[in-house]
């Protein structure tokens, strides 16, 4: 796969997370936060076993065999970490409201360059940290958070953001060593469905009726990000690596924000637009300098 394609992937799946945020919230209206992940996950399970019998069902056991151990701990990782990612971003969602939850989640941008460079001890190009700056400041604006007052609910979202700065930093690694993408996301899937719907179903109200009121908040965060969008990640992150990474997919805010102009006729301030300029500015300092300076991020 090119970089371009590798790029493609991660704007698509950026537009897909940022639309999903509206039937998040709103997919809460008749069960919880456990259930809604857990029968939304397992959509997306299931949406993806076609693609996986068709694109990687022969090559699965040249890839799986290269090394076991290091697939079934990194895939197993990969999984637990989008658990608690969403989990805590879903639940964190009955505690505060979508601009909290928006800006506090935009945390794992600066959490994956600093995590890969102190804890993995890797080198991250400079051009990295003003763009940070520029997504964090991009966040800050776009989601109006300076007319907010701190919730308990966002502490949630702060974990949760470095759960998510796991899954992204583990993916990179996977993606190095191994070509099975959509065995990755019918992993990860899985595992994130079983567990949410083992907590749902023991601590939540677990109807069939009420999960079928919900039914199309859980067919498109289900099948599009639940399955597509981690799938499409999977693919962006062949050629990028995750410190950029991290900041393309900051890019979710900015379509979240389109997508509720749109959608919920919101209005967009000032702040909003200048918002999404600051996170445009940040992802394409990321990408167009080290290209300019012919510098692998590698």
């Amino acid at each position: 796969m090119s970089k371009q394609l590798s790029l493609l992937s991660a704007f698509i799946c950026c537009l897909i997370w940022g639309t999903t945020f509206i039937a998040q919230d709103s997919g809460m209206d008749e069960i919880g936060p456990y259930t809604f992940n857990g029968v939304r996950f397992f959509v997306g399970f299931l949406a993806l076993i076609p693609f996986f019998l068709i694109l990687e069902k022969k090559k699965f056991k040249s890839e799986f065999s290269k090394n076991k151990k290091v697939f079934i701990y990194l895939s197993l990782a990969i999984g637990i970490f989008l658990f608690f990612g969403t989990a805590l971003q879903q639940v964190a969602l009955l505690y505060t409201d979508v601009a909290n939850a928006a800006f506090f989640t935009i945390f794992y941008v600066p959490m994956v360059p600093l995590i890969v460079f102190i804890i993995f001890k890797k080198k991250v190009h400079w051009s990295v940290w003003p763009s940070v700056i520029f997504c964090v400041i991009g966040g800050y604006l776009l989601t109006n958070f300076y007319d907010a007052s701190v919730r308990k609910g966002d502490l949630l979202v702060v974990i949760g953001a470095l759960f998510w700065s796991l899954h992204i930093i583990f993916i990179g690694e996977l993606v190095n060593k191994f070509d099975l993408p959509v065995t990755v996301g019918l992993v990860q899937t899985f595992i994130v469905s079983i567990f949410s719907i083992l907590i749902g179903f023991n601590f939540e109200t677990f109807t069939i009726e009420k999960i079928l009121m919900e039914k199309y908040e859980i067919l498109y965060a289900g099948i599009l990000s639940g399955g597509f969008a981690f799938v499409l990640q999977i693919y962006a992150q062949k050629n990028i690596s995750p410190a950029p990474a991290a900041i393309i997919y900051s890019l979710e805010g900015v379509f979240a924000t389109i997508a509720a102009w749109i959608l919920l006729s919101q209005i967009l301030n000032i702040n909003n637009i200048l918002g999404c300029f600051f996170i445009l500015a940040g992802v394409l300092i990321s990408q167009l300098i080290p290209e300019m300076k012919k510098f692998n991020y590698k």
